[in-house]
Order: C-alpha cells, then structure tokens, then sequence
C-alpha cells in the first residue's frame, strides 16, 4: 500500500496491520490544530460518544476485549474532568484497533472505521475528501492487483507451453542457444499471432522501452496471450506444422479479442 494520502492539503500516513487499513489519527489532527495534533485526538477520546463507539467497535471485533476494565471509562466519560489517552485505553481495554507508533515523536493509528469516525468529528467536509481519497488509492491498488495477477497467468501458461515445446520440438543432443533459438521462435509464433510482429520487431520499433512487447499488453491481450500458450501447447503434442499452428493462433486470437471488446462484464473489471 502507498504509505500516505493528501487530503485537503493534508499528507496522512496509512499502514497495514494483519491485513487491515490503519490511518493515522494524529495526522487527520493537524488539519484541525497542526501544533498540537496529540491534544486533538485526546480531546475526542474524552467524549462519552465516542469512548461508547469505541467500546463497542472493540467488543464486536476483539475476542480479548477487557470489558471489565472498560465499565469504569464508560462511567467516567460523561464527568467533565475525564481524560483518555490513545496509551491508555490500548492497555486498559486491552484494544487491539488501535495503536501508537513510535519514531521521532509517537503517532496513533486507527482501523480505517474508526479513522472516518475521527475524521467526521473534525469536519465533515474533511471526512468525505478522506473516505473519497481513501477509496481512489484502493481502486488503484485493485487494478494493479488485477494486472499482477493477469500477469503471472500468462506466466503459469508459459511453464506448460515450454515444456510441451521441450517435450515434443526440441531433438536430443541440441546446444543450449539451438534451444533457446527454438523457444524464442515458438514465443515469437505467439507474438505474431496476437500482435502481428515478433519480439526482435517490437524492440526495433520501440527501442526506448525497457521490458518486452508482454510486459505492455493491456488486460485484454493478457488473457489472450494466457489462451494462446495452452492451445499452442496442445498443437504442438498434435504434430501440426508451425505455419498451420500460426494460422489456427491467429484466428483465435482475433476471435477472442472481438468477443473481449464485446464483453459488457469484463469491461466492468478491465
């Protein structure tokens, strides 16, 4: 995850804790007073709304929640001498969705939930660009997830389309650059049959760009390429020559983009 956000000219740090979304409070807090952030977060701990929502969202999601500990607070909250601090109620409550970091100076964390909970306290303009903010970062996260995972498909396919190359095109007795000189061919038949040109041609045409012609394919060609090593793979075991296999690719490939392209619900999460 990006370690921090802007929000209305305000940089809050983010941070992950057993696979959940912490925000720092303190930084929400200096949008309100950013000489004395520490004070703000203590001065919305103090009040009985929110010591009650935090006890509640501790009970609901902290198997080891001390709810003995926590009736006295409750109880003090509504005096006006009462105080609590972040330090406090971790190691009285024992709570777990919270959390104070420390480096230079300390800085506390909240579960995302709670965050938005201080976040509307201090204003709900601030409130709305956070949660807004917040769910763009995740969105973007998600598509490069996404990508990743598209991506190492193509990779997993590509394991099954050498070892079918090794298995049935590669002669005994071959050095090792005869048999990467295959290889490359049989990746090239795949690049020619869904882009049209091969690996040495894309470089020519783009030698600016670090990586391969595979590493800019968009999602769509992605999921075709994933398709084309598994078919090529089976192909091959059938002894077909590489000019009838290029063909079979390439209209498949052509096939599969077309209904892609057409494809309402993909285009929900391309």
């Amino acid at each position: 995850m990006k370690k921090e956000i802007e929000v209305l000219g305000t940089d809050i740090r983010l941070s992950s804790i057993n696979k959940e979304d912490y925000i720092c409070l303190t930084d929400i807090a200096k949008y309100k007073n950013i000489n004395d952030p520490k004070d703000v977060v203590k001065n919305w701990m103090r009040n009985h709304n929110t010591v009650e929502y935090l006890g509640l969202w501790e009970k609901l999601n902290n198997k080891t929640f001390n709810g003995v500990s926590f009736d006295p607070i409750e109880r003090q909250a509504w005096k006006n001498a009462f105080t609590l601090s972040p330090t406090k109620w971790i190691n009285t409550v024992w709570a777990i969705w919270m959390t104070v970091k420390r480096g230079q100076k300390w800085w506390t964390y909240a579960h995302k939930d709670i965050a938005f909970k201080f976040a509307s306290w201090i204003s709900v303009e601030f409130e709305l660009y956070i949660i807004k903010e917040f769910q763009r970062l995740k969105e973007q996260e998600f598509e490069k997830l996404d990508w990743t995972a598209k991506r190492f498909l193509t990779k997993i396919n590509y394991k099954i389309h050498t070892d079918s190359i090794k298995e049935n095109l590669i002669p005994k007795k071959l050095s090792s650059k005869e048999i990467s000189y295959i290889y490359a061919d049989e990746a090239d038949i795949l690049n020619k049959a869904l882009f049209g040109l091969t690996a040495k041609n894309w470089r020519e045409q783009n030698p600016n760009k670090k990586g391969n012609i595979r590493d800019f394919c968009n999602v769509e060609q992605l999921i075709v390429l994933a398709n084309l090593e598994s078919i090529n793979s089976e192909l091959i075991k059938m002894w077909l020559e590489q000019s009838n296999r290029l063909e079979l690719l390439n209209n498949t490939a052509i096939n599969q983009m077309k209904s892609l392209e057409k494809n309402d619900e993909f285009k929900k999460i391309d």
